[in-house]
């Protein structure tokens, strides 16, 4: 995450209960669907009436809509100019994607969340006026393949382009010593944050808490420390 995106996370209204997502492809209804689930009213458009009645019918958006969203008097007329948060979720067609996020954004919409198919498309996006750009499958295929070279690392979350915070199985070297033991400061420049057993985290846990094989630990630290881990 680098400081423009912390910038607009923090722009975000805290009482925001209305999202709309433009583009119900896989994406979009993962987006609506995970919304949807944390008690938010979603309204999903889609100019594919087929994706409208599949949100409607898996019952992940409070309303969807069938519209082209290249037309600002159809975006108006569905009311998407009044939502604080609107994502545009279409990435496939690039012509779609920059003229929708062009619209809602020169209707004054606060905060716009663009989906780019690539680097030259996010930055075309930003060019019009999004305010976050993201790269899904970008993403996806950074974690596919951190995930198979490094199978010891369950999740990790990049606080910038060299420092990280990361979960990982505690390594066979570790089994059985203590937080103390490891002395994972002075040693690898990384400090611990959490244990977890059985999927529950035990946040600063006890220097003298031993730790076990299969169990994971949260450490915060540069990257180029955390590949020096014996994992």
């Amino acid at each position: 995450m680098n400081l423009s995106s912390l910038s607009f996370f923090r722009s975000l209204r805290k009482d925001n209960k209305q999202f709309a997502v433009i583009g119900l492809g896989r994406f979009g209804r993962a987006v609506c669907s995970t919304l949807h689930k944390l008690g938010y009213e979603v309204l999903g458009t889609d100019i594919d009436e087929k994706q409208v009645a599949q949100v409607l019918t898996e019952q992940i958006v409070s309303h969807a809509l069938q519209l082209d969203s290249t037309e600002p008097a159809a975006l108006k007329e569905a009311g998407i100019f009044e939502f604080d948060t609107v994502i545009v979720a279409i990435g496939n067609y690039l012509q779609e994607s920059i003229i929708t996020t062009l619209n809602v954004k020169e209707a004054g919409v606060p905060h716009v969340v663009a989906k780019a198919s690539s680097e030259i498309h996010g930055k075309v996006l930003k060019r019009v006026g999004a305010d976050h750009v993201v790269y899904p499958e970008n993403e996806a295929g950074c974690t596919l393949a951190r995930s198979l070279t490094k199978p010891a690392i369950l999740d990790r979350f990049e606080l910038d382009p060299e420092n990280s915070i990361v979960e990982l199985i505690v390594p066979d070297q570790f089994d059985g010593k203590t937080i103390a033991d490891l002395k994972l400061r002075s040693r690898y420049g990384l400090n611990l944050l959490a244990v977890s057993y059985n999927d529950k985290f035990e946040i600063n846990p006890d220097p003298n808490q031993r730790l076990q094989k299969g169990s994971a630990i949260v450490v915060i630290g540069s990257n180029k420390d955390i590949n020096r881990l014996p994992i």
